[in-house]
């Protein structure tokens, strides 16, 4: 079994303190389920599954499931740990003025839209090397603002804090990414757009989420999408942030195995998505038809209802409105979905469809799709898996 397994982190985590029942029992899970995965019989298991095991051993599940990456480069400014610097500055405690100086409200703007640019597409190297100065840069726009500068200044910051937690959470830098949304929110109150606000709560509940917090991400996003309850003549933005916040909640509700109330929530986030007409990009933020069937395909699978998994995947718009490393992750889950109902083929398609989508950068800062080769790999050895197994690093 490979050293990178999941069976062998939670060997190693499990250690001489638990036997294999004793951390089924602990866990809620079957003890097969256990023995398994530490024995290769199995690569992974459902999110629920793992996160139930990840609590039991006291550990994050970005640990467990070997998701958290550095970025090696030779650049100094560029990196988790510039990053982390940014984000975290002592300049203050030791008597030193910041060197960077402000910019203007337009660019700021730029840069902010080519940070969310980059992360759509999945380039997080890139993003790791324009988010240290980025942050520093509006930190100093901020201090520097007067008057009717004051909240825009804000906004912006609060756009490039929020851009930078949502990379940190891709590469499985939890603690510092929940750092940086709180920072954003706090930017985002000094300024004056309160659906960029709820928008950022929402994210706040994403990232609770990819914690493992569920019940308290269904009730950030919930409690944020009351505060925007449609009345009858709202924007479409308006529309759009109510309904990403109503499917937020539908995915921690479906990650908690409370299926039925997730179902139902997508169910209005849909008549949302059907009221608006169509797909839709409003603060860094995407939602309409495309979002809701990619979240029902989600939910489905994270709750391991796999045939409901692909009956919803086929209700994707010919017109797909997801950015790029959304289409790739919703690729992604229908190869779970496929691979556990028994379509290897299939599986690997989805799975090289993805990496087309989203590019080299993308793919390899994912676990999932590892995961599903290597268990394609326990039946199926042929030249073209064996070949994306090499690429995605997996041992074949």
């Amino acid at each position: 079994m490979d050293d990178s397994s999941i069976g062998v982190r939670i060997r190693l985590f499990r250690g001489k303190a638990l036997t294999q029942r004793q951390l089924a029992d602990q866990a809620g899970v079957s003890v097969d389920l256990v023995r398994k995965l530490e024995q290769g019989g199995r690569q992974t298991a459902s999110i629920a599954s793992l996160q139930k095991l990840a609590r039991a051993l006291d550990v994050d599940i970005a640990d467990l499931v070997g998701k958290r990456h550095g970025i090696p480069s030779g650049n100094p400014d560029a990196g988790i740990v510039a990053i982390r610097r940014a984000l975290t500055p002592v300049d203050d405690l030791l008597g030193e003025i910041p060197e960077e100086r402000p910019v203007t409200h337009n660019e700021g703007s730029r840069a902010v839209d080519y940070a969310w640019g980059a992360y759509w597409a999945g380039r997080y190297e890139l993003l790791s090397s324009i988010l240290p100065s980025g942050l520093v840069q509006l930190r100093a726009t901020v201090h520097a603002a007067r008057n009717g500068m004051v909240a825009p200044a804000n906004e912006l910051l609060a756009r490039m804090y929020w851009v930078t937690g949502c990379t940190l959470a891709h590469l499985g830098q939890t603690d510092p990414a929940f750092v940086a949304i709180r920072h954003a929110l706090v930017a985002a109150e000094q300024g004056n757009d309160p659906l960029l606000l709820a928008t950022i709560r929402g994210s706040v509940a994403w990232q609770l989420l990819v914690q493992g917090r569920y019940d308290e991400s269904r009730r950030v996003a919930l409690r944020a999408a009351a505060n925007l309850e449609p009345e009858g003549a709202e924007t479409p933005a308006h529309l759009s942030a109510y309904g990403s916040l109503v499917l937020q909640g539908a995915t921690a509700a479906g990650r908690a195995q409370n299926v039925p109330e997730a179902l139902t929530l997508i169910q209005a986030a849909g008549e949302v998505a059907l009221r608006m007409g169509g797909d839709r990009r409003d603060y860094e933020t995407y939602f309409g038809p495309s979002q809701v069937v990619m979240q029902t395909v989600d939910v489905n699978v994270s709750s391991e209802r796999y045939p409901e998994a692909l009956a919803a995947a086929k209700d994707m718009p010919a017109t797909c409105g997801l950015p790029q490393a959304s289409r790739a992750r919703h690729l992604t889950d229908t190869a779970v979905a496929l691979t556990r109902t028994g379509r290897p083929e299939r599986a690997l398609d989805a799975l090289l469809n993805a990496e087309r989508v989203g590019g080299a950068d993308w793919i390899k800062y994912q676990s999932l799709p590892r995961h599903i080769v290597s268990e394609l790999l326990d039946h199926d050895r042929r030249v073209p898996l064996r070949a994306f197994a090499r690429r995605l690093g997996v041992n074949t």
